[in-house]
């Protein structure tokens, strides 16, 4: 009976060192506190996150979105942020780990979810698809170009920069002139 004893108090006192000792994080938790790991070894890409367009368009904005709480007034929801590139990266992979590093609030569609088999920015910053007129929603650029394809499917590569931006007008407010070419 002793011997019982002492064991069971054993193995308690081994598992609460244990515990004690060991820093239980969730895979979201692990990730974000590695997230600022920017060595000179790194392979990197830098996001921002814009609504400026919003701003000429303010009159078509949702009442309940016309605060700076969700436009800021200089149209920056993420400025321009260095992020080491991990193999496979996406856009996508990017934007979440950005906007959940920074607690940016952020709704989108998977790719088994829509006709379009990638994921699908719904909103980012509470601003959505039709938060800005008939013609809103968000848009990616990777190096000043508007890829033809999901945010899912681009894999990034080093030293490559992708802007979100929120267009009021099918992208031509933003320099994506979807008939004639791509702009800046």
């Amino acid at each position: 009976m002793k011997k019982d004893i002492l064991a069971v108090l054993s193995v308690l006192l081994l598992l609460a060192v244990v515990v004690n000792g060991t820093d239980v994080q969730s895979i979201d938790e692990y990730y974000l506190t590695h997230i600022d790991d920017v060595t000179p070894e790194s392979e990197t890409v830098t996001i921002s996150i814009r609504c400026d367009a919003v701003l000429d368009h303010y009159d078509q904005l949702d009442p309940a979105l016309r605060s700076d709480e969700f436009v800021p007034p200089d149209g920056v929801i993420l400025p321009p942020t260095e992020y080491v590139l991990r193999e496979g990266d996406t856009v996508f992979d990017l934007l979440d780990r950005a906007v959940r590093y920074n607690k940016i609030q952020m709704e989108y569609q998977g790719s088994d979810q829509n006709g379009f088999g990638s994921v699908y920015i719904q909103g980012i910053h509470y601003l959505y698809e039709f938060s800005c007129g008939p013609y809103s929603g968000w848009m990616y650029r990777v190096d000043g170009v508007y890829p033809h394809y999901g945010c899912s499917s681009y894999v990034l590569r080093d030293g490559q920069v992708v802007e979100w931006v929120y267009t009021c007008d099918l992208g031509r407010d933003v320099g994506a002139d979807w008939l004639g070419g791509q702009g800046k």
